[in-house]
């Protein structure tokens, strides 16, 4: 019998893979949940990942010609309700504001007082509340088009929560935009839904599929939403962005008139568009191993750990000399279009103790440093791609270098190795005992099949039906692929139509 590695986290993948989940995060320090039922406190490590994310997305949104604002997160109940379908879909996610201030109970305790003659929902999504502003800006084609982006914090009260992927306060962006005509309403929505495809592909190494979201699973009050869908480790579909055409629905609702280039008013067009925290959760479950978090170079907070090792205060003087020089020489280096940050780690722990919290963080490099290595002027660079013990010996004269094209070679390592394992699990299906089959584990460690590429006819019930007996949704009818004919994987009745099933986070 043989003995089984040795992993830094337990259980592993294959044993459990939603605890390995949970386990990575708290092994990477990313995050832990709060004393606030379903929220989380992200710690700096996690944040820093959120801030890079940010930063990215936010030039993105700047060079398409957005530009950032802020509004109130308490929205007037009646707002919401001017959208039927809009508050149906957000109902009982919504929490709600009832009372103003706290007051003495005359026993050292606090009361609830004041309150509210009209009830706040605590902002869920913000279309109606900046539907509103847009009403007053807007008056004139001339105003047209409005591209405003917000960078909020959003609440909805999930029953069951995980950290990042469902919380019930989250981090995200929506965009927000006012256009003359539908098609012009219609570019903006596609547009966003390339910006992030490109950014998830570029930056976050996770390939992606696009398409458009079926009637039962678009957004509420929305006339078509468009997403970009892709595949966790686990088999399962992580949807991680969306891009809403709204028509002119939030427009009646909120009152956003404009006067036309024939001088008539006329109702405005718009769209909304968003992505979340939960992208961090991608991160983890699109890349990580066993050993912990991997990060691709050009979304993690760091990327060359320096782990200096000596004995005695002669080694560490000698060791730290060059320690210090190679983090000064790497000090504003870039590669592609990324600032290289470095964490010179010397803590009082030993060298295998803080090799092991570098790794388990994900970050991407780590460069170890002897009185050998002094002698020699070579130092061992280990990748977090790699085995932990597969180590390279690198010249100091090279070590710039050498980074900034192994940090370009990780990254595009990292996305060919996702897109292989994306693509090796997305199977065509076109017998219903088949696709029954490829969502029925035969025992309880194993993983369900993956994305099937299937035809549908479009039926609701049919959507339903596969939804009940396997817990598998139409995840996106793709842009690419999805017009040829068949019979429907449910009903057998005929069908134009191929799309994405599959189970989901």
């Amino acid at each position: 019998m043989s003995k089984q590695k040795k992993t830094a986290i337990e259980p592993t993948r294959e044993e459990n893979y939603a605890e390995w989940y949970q386990q990575v995060i708290k092994a990477a320090d990313l995050a832990e949940n709060s004393d606030v039922r379903g929220c989380m406190v992200i710690k700096p490590w996690g944040y820093a990942i959120w801030e890079n994310i940010q930063r990215v997305l936010d030039g993105m949104f700047r060079e398409t010609g957005h530009r950032n604002a802020y509004f109130p997160i308490f929205i007037p109940k009646s707002y919401f309700e001017k959208e039927a379908e809009h508050v149906e879909g957000f109902a009982k996610e919504c929490a709600v504001v009832t009372h103003s201030k706290l007051e003495d109970d005359g026993q050292g305790g606090l009361k609830v007082a004041g309150e509210l003659t009209e009830p706040y929902i605590v902002r869920p999504t913000s279309e109606t509340i900046i539907g509103a502003s847009f009403a007053k800006w807007v008056n004139s084609y001339r105003d047209l088009p409005l591209l405003i982006n917000q960078w909020a914090n959003i609440v909805r009260w999930e029953m069951r929560t995980r950290l990042f992927l469902r919380t019930a306060e989250f981090l995200w962006q929506e965009g927000h935009t006012v256009h003359e005509s539908r098609e012009d309403a219609m570019e903006e929505t596609l547009k966003m839904l390339d910006v992030y495809a490109s950014f998830a592909q570029d930056y976050l190494a996770i390939p992606v599929i696009k398409g458009e979201k079926t009637e039962g699973e678009k957004f509420p009050g929305a006339v078509n939403t468009y997403c970009i869908e892709a595949m966790m480790q686990d088999k399962k579909a992580l949807q991680s962005g969306t891009s809403h055409f709204l028509g002119q629905n939030f427009a009646k609702a909120s009152g956003i008139k404009f006067q036309n280039r024939q001088s008539e008013f006329d109702y405005a067009w718009t769209t909304s568009w968003g992505v979340s925290t939960r992208l961090i959760g991608a991160l983890i479950m699109a890349h990580s191993d066993d050993n912990g978090l991997v990060l691709p170079p050009k979304i993690a907070p760091s990327h060359v750990a320096i782990i200096p090792i000596y004995r005695d205060e002669t080694e560490r003087e000698q060791v730290m000399v060059l320690a210090r020089s190679i983090e000064q020489d790497l000090k504003g280096s870039q590669f592609e279009d990324i600032r290289i940050y470095t964490e010179l780690d010397d803590r009082d722990l030993t060298s295998s103790e803080r090799n092991w919290y570098w790794i388990k963080k994900g970050i991407p490099l780590r460069i170890e440093i002897g009185p050998r290595d002094v002698a020699s002027g070579a130092v061992m660079v280990a990748r977090r791609d790699l085995e932990p013990r597969d180590k390279s010996s690198v010249a100091v004269g090279d070590l710039k270098e050498y980074i900034i094209r192994t940090l370009s070679e990780m990254q595009a390592g990292i996305y060919a190795r996702a897109l292989k394992f994306r693509d090796d699990n997305i199977v065509k299906i076109d017998d219903n005992k088949e696709f029954y089959s490829f969502y029925t584990p035969k025992n309880a460690a194993e993983i369900h099949g993956g994305f099937a590429f299937s035809p549908w006819c479009g039926s609701v019930d049919c959507e339903e039906k596969i939804k009940e007996d396997l817990k598998v949704t139409v995840r996106c009818i793709p842009f690419e692929g999805q017009n040829e004919d068949g019979k429907c994987i449910c009903c057998a009745k005929p069908s134009k139509l191929r799309v994405i099933f599959a189970k989901s986070y």
